[in-house]
């Protein structure tokens, strides 16, 4: 079935899957997960309520009990998952995608990601069988914990009362806590819940989405401006001058609370299309990096395997050790907030702190179609590697191969006849030329 991905299930509702889909995956979750409880949480799209009630009801008719956390951020189930012990959790949403889309998240014990690779597979395969009910029917619990989730984040809440703070909620799920947690300071926007998405779809990476945002935070003279997606698990800014910060960046932000503040031990963090800025600044700030495959199916385990003290991507996603080694979007702005304004008091803007971090010229992700993924990149791999002496080649999620002056990522995508190109390099000049050699290479794949 199309909507199991590699790191949920997602797809156009009704089109990708059906209510029977949902219902059956309700009904194998239990057995595929030897649970007898599942926590669930909901976002506020359309179709949200009808697939509660499928999978509500295979969750019931396997004879396991629904614990309806209501409508939460991801974070929030992540979080309440680990803390309440519970073996087996679904937040339904589809994150960033349009409103047509929905899905579901699925997560175990201590909050680690069921992908495609480690249970969603066996479960496509499980929901072609009968659901057989035994005749034990389970309950639909009410599992209120947003106040308990509000004081958790408190302990991120400083005072940042010199800042001017611009706010896009994109109708979605951060707007249940942001006012709770910021106040009415912030000039908020888009800060009510809405399915449909009035006004911009509800992914920040698509800048078409963050124009209402670069807009506010100029007409009203804001230090930064904030934008959340969906489901509030990812979290993306705005400098004062209304330029997008590439949010691979905002890692090593986190660095001047976890390491310079709070001198937090370990390793940082950061997916394989990260910018070697970010590297080069953590390792100054006195850590080591780890570099690793994209997705929070793969992060958040390499962050628990390794006991990181945080890390982040390319995507706006950030995880933490206190978080159950998870992501949130909420602590991420908190922390990033308080960083900025501690910046502030010494006379220092958001745009140069930025400017001080990427110190190399970065071709941003760039999607080619391309239906020979394999054979594309491995013209790519040959011909470069051919050209001069790596000092650095990583094959775990497509490639990385880093040269003296300049390093590229391409990587096939988990869905769509896609490679996926990143390119950074010294010089501007120096990029162009190394992009335009790779556009020639990918040419006959195209």
């Amino acid at each position: 079935m199309s909507a199991f991905k590699a790191y949920d299930f997602r797809g156009v509702y009704e089109k990708d899957f059906t209510l029977e889909d949902i219902y059956r995956i309700g009904f194998f979750l239990p057995k595929l997960l030897n649970v007898d409880k599942v926590l669930v949480g909901r976002d506020m799209r359309v179709s949200t309520p009808a697939i509660f009630e499928s999978l509500s009801r295979g969750i019931n008719d396997a004879g396991a009990d629904v614990y309806d956390m209501g409508l939460t951020t991801t974070p929030m189930v992540y979080y309440f998952t680990a803390k309440h012990q519970f073996d087996a959790s679904v937040m339904i949403t589809a994150s960033h995608n349009p409103k047509a889309h929905n899905g579901l998240k699925v997560s175990t014990t201590n909050a680690l990601p069921v992908g495609y690779d480690t249970g969603l597979g066996e479960l496509e395969k499980m929901i072609l069988e009968t659901p057989q009910p035994t005749g034990k029917k389970g309950r639909i619990i009410q599992h209120n914990v947003k106040t308990e989730y509000l004081d958790f984040l408190k302990q991120y809440s400083f005072d940042i009362s010199n800042l001017r703070i611009a706010m896009d909620c994109s109708n979605g799920m951060a707007s249940i806590l942001v006012k709770y947690i910021f106040g009415d300071a912030p000039i908020y926007i888009y800060d009510e819940l809405d399915g449909n998405f009035p006004h911009h779809e509800a992914n920040p990476l698509e800048q078409e989405n963050v124009e209402d945002l670069k807009k506010l935070v100029l007409k009203e003279k804001a230090d930064i401006g904030v934008i959340y997606d969906g489901d509030a698990d990812r979290v993306m800014f705005v400098d004062e001058k209304g330029s997008f910060i590439s949010p691979d960046l905002m890692i090593a932000v986190l660095g001047h609370y976890f390491i310079k503040e709070k001198n937090i031990q370990g390793k940082v963090i950061q997916d394989i299309r990260t910018s070697k800025s970010v590297t080069e600044y953590i390792n100054k700030l006195g850590r080591e990096v780890c570099i690793w495959r994209v997705g929070r199916a793969y992060a958040a385990l390499k962050l628990r395997e390794i006991d990181g003290a945080f890390g982040g991507e390319f995507a706006g996603h950030y995880y933490f050790r206190d978080f159950y080694y998870s992501d949130s979007a909420l602590v991420a702005s908190q922390v990033i907030l308080h960083v900025i304004s501690e910046m502030k008091k010494k006379g220092i803007t958001v745009s140069q702190l930025i400017s001080e971090i990427a110190v190399y010229a970065n071709s941003g992700e760039i999607n080619f179609k391309v239906e020979k993924k394999k054979e594309a990149m491995e013209a790519m791999k040959t011909y470069f590697m051919a050209q001069e002496t790596a000092t650095a080649f990583m094959d775990f999620d497509g490639y990385r191969i880093e040269f003296p002056e300049w390093w590229f990522n391409v990587r096939p995508s988990n869905t769509e006849p896609y490679l996926r190109l990143l390119m950074e390099a010294q010089s501007k000049e120096l990029l162009d030329k190394k992009l335009e050699e790779a556009k020639k290479i990918l040419a006959p794949y195209l």
